[in-house]
């Protein structure tokens, strides 16, 4: 998933613009200007949920759950044949990425700083944490930085006592768990929360990432206790304690990051605007760019049940490597173009999320002969 977001400042009266989803970009400029009043307002049932815009998808044991504008959640139960709208979500905001750690157990976040949690498989969802919460959070932790004699504190108290002043408009973009207790959210201006609990309680990882500046968080992927962030501004932070410390690894590349994943424990790709794809060997020590032929911003990646590697771009392209992100295919025909996210099923299957809803990809296709 890729959400563009505005400068430093003015989230709350700008536009969101989804990069190649325009179709959802006004509904989620117009849901900017009254969180409060959709934090409390549960999604409504609607008939064009299936063709509605989804911003991520994940696989929930044999089901797949797509989150989108709205509130609205789908749910298939045949591999991504068919689709049905979620009972009970308690806020209308956008949901911006979806995870799950069993067929059950799973975590939604989105616009108003919201947090979900799921213990039936997506069927009901229940509020843990809204922006409002996760503010004060950040400022408490702030404040006792700056309390305990962190020079670096100052500054970021500044910024939380604006978090608190602003109100629930900062978007949460990324979330991963661990294990059932153990996960993170990141989001719009280095918005950063853990917990060790399943969710009772959250702490804030501010001051654990290296990012001054606040710079826009999009996503957070983990494998084992290697967890990776990516952002804006050429921003990857990596732990490999289970997310306890964090160091920034420099890239060639300043521009935005959409994603980035850990092939092992020394082998990194990062994907993001305008085609760019740089694999490390090193740990981040250095890089090499992946040329793909197309200057078109990458919005989502995954590694496959076979180990190779498949990116979304948002013209439709997919894009699959089988020699460890050395080079990459595109994927033979044609898909929905402003592609969103993407996740694998048991039979191999992929489903898209993106602006026209949500489409299956049959797994023949992936080992077809590329174009």
């Amino acid at each position: 998933m890729s959400i563009r977001l505005p400068g430093r400042r003015g989230i709350a009266r700008a536009a969101v613009v989804l990069p190649a989803v325009l179709a959802a970009a006004t509904v989620l400029a117009a849901q900017t200007q009254a969180v409060p009043d959709l934090l409390e307002a549960p999604a409504r049932a609607d008939v064009r949920a299936q063709q509605s815009p989804q911003l991520n998808v994940a696989e929930a044991g044999s089901r797949f759950v797509g989150v989108g504008v709205r509130g609205l959640v789908l749910l298939s139960d045949d591999a991504g044949r068919t689709w049905r709208q979620a009972g009970a979500v308690p806020v209308s905001v956008a949901l911006t990425d979806v995870h799950f750690v069993t067929s059950t157990d799973g975590w939604a976040v989105g616009h108003g700083g919201v947090v979900l949690q799921t213990t039936d498989g997506g069927e009901t969802w229940q509020l843990r944490l809204d922006g409002r919460q996760a503010a004060r959070i950040v400022f408490e932790d702030a404040q006792a930085r700056a309390q305990a004699g962190d020079d670096a504190a100052a500054r970021a108290l500044r910024d939380a006592q604006r978090l608190v002043e602003e109100g629930p408009d900062k978007p949460f973009l990324g979330v991963h768990f661990l294990d059932g207790k153990r996960g993170f959210a990141v989001g719009a201006y280095g918005l950063a929360l853990a917990t060790d609990d399943g969710g009772r309680n959250w702490h804030s990882l501010m001051g654990r990432i290296p990012n001054p500046r606040g710079k826009h968080l999009y996503t957070v992927r983990a494998s084992g206790a290697d967890v990776l962030i990516a952002g804006e501004q050429g921003a990857l932070f990596r732990s490999l304690d289970g997310g306890q410390r964090f160091s920034a690894i420099e890239t060639p590349y300043p521009g935005t990051w959409f994603g980035a994943l850990a092939l092992d424990r020394d082998t990194l790709l990062a994907y993001g605007l305008r085609g760019n794809v740089w694999r490390s060997a090193d740990g981040g020590a250095s890089w090499r760019q992946i040329a793909l032929g197309q200057a078109v911003t990458l919005t989502s990646g995954s590694v496959l049940a076979d180990r190779s590697i498949v990116l979304a771009d948002e013209s439709g392209r997919l894009l699959r490597s089988v020699d460890g992100a050395r080079s990459f295919t595109p994927v033979a025909g044609s898909f929905p173009t402003g592609l969103t996210g993407l996740a694998q099923g048991g039979d191999g299957a992929l489903v898209l999320s993106g602006a026209r809803g949500l489409t299956r990809v049959e797994p023949a296709r992936l080992v077809a002969e590329s174009r």
